[in-house]
């Protein structure tokens, strides 16, 4: 285990300085967060929760590098897009590119959304990922804690997975706007036919067919 979990740390080194890997990505959603919203689902995991929505997401390996100014382009291109949520994966394990888009979208007057299976406390330690603290001083809205299927909540009123989970609301432009609903799902069809499914009942779908 201790060779596997060494090996995924080397693979997220290669990641290039101004990249971010990613396993996916979104306009438009409206249940990820508040308003409408650019998802990225970044892409490496050391948790592997049982029930997790997005089991693609765990692996390290390189799958779609896509630099900072390209995906902070692609964000403002869409006028749609009020926000951003990152998701994943564990966006903080690529704390500082993320910090680097979210500081350039937040200029341009969006604001910015993390989930991440951290608690805030771990987060703000000595022992966070290498950008943790840069990323959240970034953040408006962040959802923590690991995904607990025991724990599960499908609910029209609660805005969080499992109910181990915290919503923190930084920016208090933002607090009367956490109304999406763990129950809710959006179906993206893209340009080349494909699908993603999105949001908390079941899991992300990258469908080829």
């Amino acid at each position: 285990m201790k060779e596997q979990k060494a090996n995924q740390y080397m693979e997220l080194l290669e990641i290039p300085p101004g990249y971010v890997n990613i396993m996916g990505y979104v306009d438009e959603s409206e249940v990820n967060g508040p308003g409408c919203r650019a998802v990225i689902w970044v892409q490496g995991c050391l948790r592997e929760c049982a029930g997790c929505f997005n089991p693609a997401s765990w692996s390290f390996e390189i799958n779609d590098l896509v630099s900072i100014d390209s995906l902070v382009h692609r964000i403002l291109s869409n006028p749609k897009n009020t926000g951003v949520t990152f998701s994943g994966g564990e966006p903080f394990w690529q704390a500082s590119a993320l910090a680097s888009v979210a500081k350039q979208v937040r200029a341009q007057g969006l604001n910015v959304m993390s989930f991440t299976g951290f608690t805030l406390e771990q987060l703000r330690s000595e022992y966070a990922p290498a950008g943790a603290h840069e990323l959240l001083e970034q953040l408006d809205v962040l959802i923590d804690g690991p995904y607990v299927q025991s724990l599960a909540v499908h609910s029209p009123d609660c805005p969080v997975a499992s109910s181990n989970q915290k919503v923190y609301v930084f920016n208090p432009a933002l607090k009367d706007k956490i109304s999406w609903a763990s129950d809710q799902i959006e179906i993206h069809i893209l340009k080349d036919g494909s699908r993603i499914v999105t949001g908390y009942y079941g899991q992300l779908q990258l469908d080829e067919s």
